[in-house]
């Protein structure tokens, strides 16, 4: 690791503390390295430079309106080379919460994410989106 050396004013070095405190860093630079992360893996997002993504897709909806259950399933089975898992649960008689684990093309996961969300009766829709950029290496030795 290199070492850098940052000026900061004292209200920004404040709020900054307090943040480390909330959060529980136990340091300075590990929240400025998350931080940093964060913030460039965002930015690879933004430029449609992150060719594939994992992406964790919440949504809220009403089981009771006409062929929904149906047509989410369909449409998961229809993209099942992006669904990796799906976690249901029931909030009360008429509304689910169902969780989607997606791993695949940018452009598709955003895609599938978008058409979720859009449908009727699909509600409180969120869509945490990060760049796959891992080494793809299989080995168990």
């Amino acid at each position: 690791m290199e070492r850098v050396t940052i000026s900061l004013d004292e209200d920004l070095l404040g709020h900054f503390d307090r943040y480390l405190d909330k959060k529980g860093y136990a340091s300075r630079s590990e929240a400025i390295r998350d931080l940093l992360r964060d913030r460039l893996e965002q930015e690879k997002l933004s430029e449609d430079k992150a060719e594939n993504a994992i992406a964790c897709l919440s949504y809220v909806y009403n089981h009771e309106q006409r062929e929904l259950s149906r047509r989410l399933a369909r449409t998961q089975h229809a993209h099942h080379h992006l669904v990796l898992s799906t976690l249901h649960v029931h909030l009360d008689y008429e509304n689910c919460l169902e969780v989607a684990l997606l791993k695949g093309n940018t452009h598709e996961v955003r895609r599938l994410a978008e058409a979720t969300i859009a449908e009727t009766g699909v509600r409180h829709g969120n869509l945490h989106i990060v760049p796959d950029d891992m080494p793809k290496r299989h080995d168990h030795g």
